[in-house]
């Protein structure tokens, strides 16, 4: 899968001024790390290969600070039980977003975003409300196996 990069920083710019907010160099360029991984990375990946790919140097706790104001953005997610980071797949869609789900291989360590149906969510919500449980995060990470991994491909 090719990703436009230059089309998804436009729509992400656009986003951004759109919430009264800046996509500066430095967001956009470790924003543009993310896209350029086939897999999520740590905050400290993120640091080496914006080294590499920019030849500048960025301290991991400026890392940490945009991280934080991508995802606040919805552009980046973290996968929590990793602590590992991806761009949001769905930046240049124009269709409202769905509550996140990542299809995490063990193998080969790729992810595929998916959404998950509002009713769907909605059920779980009533599940849970049921419990006496007030849920703080609305994000499911499954584990397991990719099809290229599972057809031995890799």
């Amino acid at each position: 899968m090719t990703v436009d990069i230059d089309h998804i920083i436009q729509k992400s710019q656009e986003a951004c001024a759109s919430a009264g907010v800046k996509l500066t160099t430095k967001r956009k360029n470790v924003l543009i790390v993310l896209l350029r991984s086939s897999i999520p990375l740590s905050a400290y990946e993120i640091v080496e290969r914006y080294k590499v790919q920019l030849n500048e140097t960025l301290p991991v706790m400026s890392v940490y600070r945009i991280l934080d104001f991508l995802i606040h953005e919805k552009l980046v997610h973290k996968l929590e039980t990793a602590s590992l980071y991806i761009a949001c797949a769905h930046i240049a869609c124009d269709h409202q977003h769905e509550t996140p789900q990542f299809l995490i291989c063990d193998r080969c360590h790729s992810v595929k975003e998916i959404g998950i149906k509002k009713d769907v969510m909605a059920e779980l919500a009533r599940g849970i409300q049921n419990t006496g449980f007030t849920l703080a995060y609305q994000q499911l990470e499954l584990h397991g196996l990719c099809n290229r991994c599972q057809n031995g491909s890799i």
